[in-house]
């Protein structure tokens, strides 16, 4: 099994992969901000259209294809039968192959029945812009989802950096288009040129992949053939598809509902997710990829205290990152989100709009964090029914929530219907609570005692509120309207508080993390 020095490299790389891909996703951001502002119904456009491409390579790449073929060619690779473990991957990869091609098909075919389910909203000159944009980034999302099949065996060969760095080109590709043609180019014009853009990206970080795969896989070859190893992917891929998926649904249903309320909510709540999948990516998504090969080891060994041991200390590296991260989007979100967006078109007005967001993001964002583990758990165990029903649960209850703290709750309350966006994000945040305890408490029955023990979690929030309430009232003493000094001179406190006192109160993760800078 692999040693626990092992994972913890393995969780760092991929830190480092999902923080390169998203500091470019940020900068690629604040470059749409620029050109684009929040306010206009270009921008809204692109943003609705922008999920699909988004939605499959969150999804794929970072849930569903992973959690079912991982386990199933790391095991072979483990047992040292990569001849079987090769036959696998090119059959996986055919069978994807082909599903993807009729998906982009269908989907450039079905463009405008699509864009009824992802903006009922968008009328006229709005969604017809709408839809062309989707039926150019489809081709795009295909490519995409293979790279997540590339993502797959890097992973399984413990490559993480380059799978989880390969989107940096996606994004490196939109900043350019966009830098090439923002200035002299009208904004739906513009909108068309970044979609294709985006496919070229795409196609940039698939085949930047492709040389590793050639030189770990030399045998493959891509057949349609049904084994009972590839058999047990595909069966285990649905369950996960929708459990794993079901942070993206929630958006989805998110950005639905966003395209009822007055222009600028869409483009707001795409730039308030852009910041608060931030940490979820980071700090859960680096930990579950790199401890579930681990788990399925134990599972393996039928070492369940292992496995325990496993959760509850990925649970607690998770809650020392995520706690502070949840304090910041609720107290100081609009330092955040100036820093990050503010400039050109975008005022510091819709700075304060996102904040909003993401002060309601808040709610759920340690949750959705933890839950990500949890799921990882139970796909080691092989059991993708558990999470998938939970995940159901979760949807209906966003769906419910969401439309009543968005559409309802506004007009009642008397407040302006947009932001009602926060209310989305609020509600949503509610649901992964729920989702999460679910979770846990069906785990616990089945392995023992399972979370973050009542001491650690009280001493993780004490020291985030009381470096957010020092963060604030520097933000309030700064004499300067520059988004960046004000952001430097209220964050970088904020971050040295919280780790002093973690540090002070005793917090062996405190500790773990200078010691992992020191070195």
């Amino acid at each position: 099994m692999e040693p626990r020095s092992r994972t913890g490299r393995s969780a760092a790389l991929v830190a480092i992969g999902i923080l390169c891909s998203r500091l470019t996703g940020l900068v690629r951001q604040r470059v749409f901000a620029h050109y684009f502002g929040l306010q206009s119904d270009s921008a809204d456009a692109f943003m609705a259209a922008f999920r699909i491409p988004n939605f499959l390579q969150n999804l794929f790449g970072e849930g569903a294809l992973s959690a079912s073929f991982i386990p199933v060619y790391a095991a072979l690779l483990a047992r040292g039968d990569r001849r079987e473990a090769t036959r696998v991957a090119g059959a996986v990869a055919a069978l994807l192959s082909l599903i993807t091609s009729i998906l982009v098909l269908l989907g450039v075919v079905f463009t405008p029945l699509l864009i009824a389910l992802i903006a009922p909203g968008f009328t006229g000159a709005k969604r017809d812009l709408t839809i062309s944009l989707v039926r150019i980034l489809f081709p795009g999302a295909g490519l995409l989802v293979l790279s997540a099949w590339c993502l797959g065996i890097l992973n399984s060969h413990h490559r993480f950096l380059l799978s989880y760095t390969a989107p940096v080109l996606w994004n490196v590709a939109m900043i350019a288009t966009l830098i090439a043609w923002g200035a002299r180019t009208p904004l739906p014009d513009l909108a068309v040129m970044l979609a294709w853009g985006s496919v070229a990206g795409s196609a940039l970080q698939f085949a930047v992949q492709l040389p590793v795969i050639v030189k770990l896989v030399p045998d493959l070859r891509l057949r349609l053939e049904m084994s009972e190893h590839v058999r047990t992917t595909v069966r285990n891929f649905m369950p996960v598809f929708v459990s794993r998926g079901v942070v993206q649904i929630s958006a989805y249903i998110d950005a639905l509902l966003a395209s009822l309320l007055p222009t600028g909510a869409v483009t707001g709540l795409a730039n308030a997710q852009l910041l608060y999948t931030l940490p979820v990516s980071l700090f859960g998504m680096s930990v579950s990829a790199a401890e579930l090969p681990a788990m399925s080891g134990a599972v393996g060994l039928d070492a369940r205290d292992i496995l325990r041991e496993r959760l509850d200390n990925g649970l607690r590296q998770i809650a020392f990152f995520v706690v502070p991260s949840a304090v910041a989007f609720l107290a100081l979100g609009d330092v955040v989100a100036a820093a990050l967006l503010q400039t050109g078109r975008f005022s510091h007005e819709n700075a304060v709009f996102v904040w909003g967001i993401l002060a309601g993001s808040a709610v759920g964002l340690l949750a959705s964090t933890l839950g990500r583990l949890y799921s990882s758990t139970y796909y080691a165990l092989r059991d993708t029914r558990t999470p998938l029903r939970y995940a159901l649960i979760r949807v209906v209850l966003t769906t419910v929530l969401g439309y009543l703290c968005a559409i309802v709750l506004p007009p009642m309350l008397d407040i302006a219907p947009r932001w009602g966006t926060a209310g989305l994000t609020a509600s949503a945040g509610v649901s992964g609570w729920i989702e999460f305890l679910l979770l846990r408490r069906t785990l616990n029955a089945r392995l023992g005692p399972t979370g973050l023990p009542a001491s650690l979690t009280a001493r993780l929030w004490t020291s985030a509120l009381a470096a957010g309430a020092i963060g604030w009232c520097i933000k309030l003493l700064v004499p300067t309207t520059q988004p960046i000094v004000v952001a430097v001179a209220v964050l970088i406190p904020y971050g040295l508080v919280f780790l002093g006192m973690t540090l002070a109160l005793g917090v062996p993760e405190a500790r773990n993390a200078l010691r992992r800078v020191g070195a």
